[in-house]
């Protein structure tokens, strides 16, 4: 595993809740972040290529949550991997704070997009992968994070059946199920996207070793979706 230093110490997974723990407040949708945390670790330490020093270049992976409501994992993320300063986390959410209850890309070192509105990010990462094919960067890869409930939302519907015969192979889909969604889908969220022509897994939320797997699985020619299993929202 790898831990990143932040001036005097070092940062590992173990340390996220207290560093989630700094954030308080009576805004923070606690479940909605508690259920992206392994799915954003994994992603920050094993998968993605992109750190502080790079988050501008163009060579980078994107990352883009789209599930930005609650987005204290995010942030303690971004903070255990140097993107953001620890000392940022207490003023979450206050009102000089750059720390939003919804991320905002404008204030945040490494946010992609500025998100919480549901149903946005995957049409976002859709145009992202479209617009890297058209400059001719075709090593970078696109992630964007969704909850099951975005799936209720028809702009997603959208992007998953363009992307499939688009063959947007740069692209990835995480799904945090939490069975949050009012609608539910014939055959379950992979079978969803199975239909329109992409490659899909469904893994264990809380299995760091699934989930590695599951982001690492080859899809050539297919974008590919990890529909990331965890408790229910209010179990």
């Amino acid at each position: 595993m790898t831990i990143t230093a932040d001036e005097s110490r070092t940062y590992g997974y173990a340390d996220l809740p207290g560093l989630m723990s700094l954030m308080t407040g009576d805004e923070k949708h606690g479940p909605a972040a508690t259920s992206t945390l392994d799915v954003l670790w994994v992603l920050y330490d094993r998968v993605l290529r992109v750190t502080p020093e790079l988050r501008d270049d163009p060579a980078r992976d994107r990352f883009l949550l789209s599930k930005g409501h609650g987005p204290m994992a995010y942030y303690a993320v971004l903070a255990a991997k140097g993107f953001v300063p620890v000392d940022w986390l207490p003023g979450f959410g206050s009102y000089d704070s750059p720390l939003g209850h919804h991320p905002d890309r404008v204030l945040v070192p490494g946010a992609e997009i500025g998100s919480g509105s549901l149903g946005h990010g995957l049409p976002i990462a859709v145009g992202s992968a479209l617009g890297l094919r058209a400059q001719g960067l075709h090593d970078p890869a696109v992630w964007v994070l969704i909850g099951d409930a975005e799936l209720d939302e028809g702009s997603n519907h959208e992007a998953i059946a363009f992307a499939g015969p688009a063959g947007l192979d740069r692209l990835h889909t995480i799904v945090v199920d939490n069975s949050s969604a009012s609608h539910a889908l014939p055959g379950g969220i992979a079978a969803r996207f199975e239909a329109a022509g992409w490659s899909a897994v469904t893994v264990d939320g809380r299995d760091h070793e699934a989930l590695y797997d599951a982001f690492t699985a080859p899809h050539p020619g297919r974008p590919h979706v990890v529909v990331a299993r965890v408790e229910p929202k209010n179990a």
